[in-house]
């Protein structure tokens, strides 16, 4: 299905954003989940930890007036399993309204230096990051097409792309999220026709636990160190982005890497 192109898509009343890696009490995800809750979406929030997930969804719920149209769910899956990404989205289908927007946040760090990095190690890392990114966004644009208002994809790539490495994360997880970045200019040529736009975020330091655990004060200050800003980031940083990037506001931003650094890199 083509949709006309050459005019700004104005979104339905009712819509669904879907957001991965939701399931981290002080992770990115949860904070973009209110966000585009507060925005008006509803939104399926989506983790490998189901019962996570269910629990920050029963929980969002019974904070949304009675009168509300908006709903939010939690929903399991493995987004390296095609049967189990297959199955969330026949849920989400079922549950919430028609989906326009697509948040790719589960990922999983690698500190396995180059000579630890086995072929095991490998495959996980690369399954997780960039084929999770991969069918995650086969199947929400499967649905954004048939919707035929377009569509919002977001991506998470990382600093340590354009690094090759960091403090924590070393060369499989730069080597992943540079994957995730080439899927993105792909996701954004090939899906533009039908309205749908396909951005990356490059995050730097954020404080979250993927980094190895709670950021001490001595480990902010390290890493902080070449950050014009002098300080890392916070994950209601990243979601104000995410949720520029999901809204019509961007209709007309695709193809593009932001990082989220805090000046760390320039170009």
């Amino acid at each position: 299905m083509t949709i006309e192109t050459r005019t700004i898509q104005p979104f339905p009343a009712r819509r669904t954003a879907v957001v991965t890696g939701a399931g981290a009490p002080r992770g990115i995800g949860r904070r973009v989940v209110r966000k585009l809750l507060a925005e008006g979406w509803s939104v399926a929030a989506a983790d490998i930890d189901g019962t996570a997930v269910e629990e920050f969804a029963a929980e969002l719920s019974a904070e949304l007036p009675a009168e509300s149209e908006q709903k939010v769910i939690g929903v399991g899956v493995d987004i390296s399993d095609q049967a189990s990404v297959d199955a969330a989205f026949a849920r989400i289908d079922v549950e919430l309204p028609q989906v326009v927007s697509l948040v790719n946040l589960a990922g999983i760090p690698s500190p396995h230096s180059f000579f630890e990095l086995t072929s095991e190690i490998w495959d996980r890392v690369m399954d997780v990051n960039a084929k999770g990114t991969l069918l995650m966004t086969q199947a929400a644009a499967k649905r954004m097409v048939d919707g035929g208002v377009g569509g919002r994809i977001v991506n998470t790539a990382s600093i340590t792309a354009l690094d090759g490495g960091g403090t924590f994360s070393k060369t499989g997880y730069a080597a992943a999220k540079a994957a995730v970045q080439g899927l993105t200019r792909g996701f954004a040529r090939e899906l533009g026709q039908y309205g749908i736009t396909a951005n990356v975020i490059l995050p730097g330091p954020i404080d979250t636990d993927i980094m190895g655990g709670t950021l001490t004060d001595e480990r902010k200050e390290g890493m902080s160190a070449n950050i014009p800003l002098q300080r890392v980031g916070q994950p209601e940083e990243v979601a104000g982005l995410i949720a520029f990037l999901v809204g019509e506001d961007s209709s007309f931003v695709s193809g593009t890497s932001i990082n989220v650094d805090g000046g760390k890199h320039m170009h």
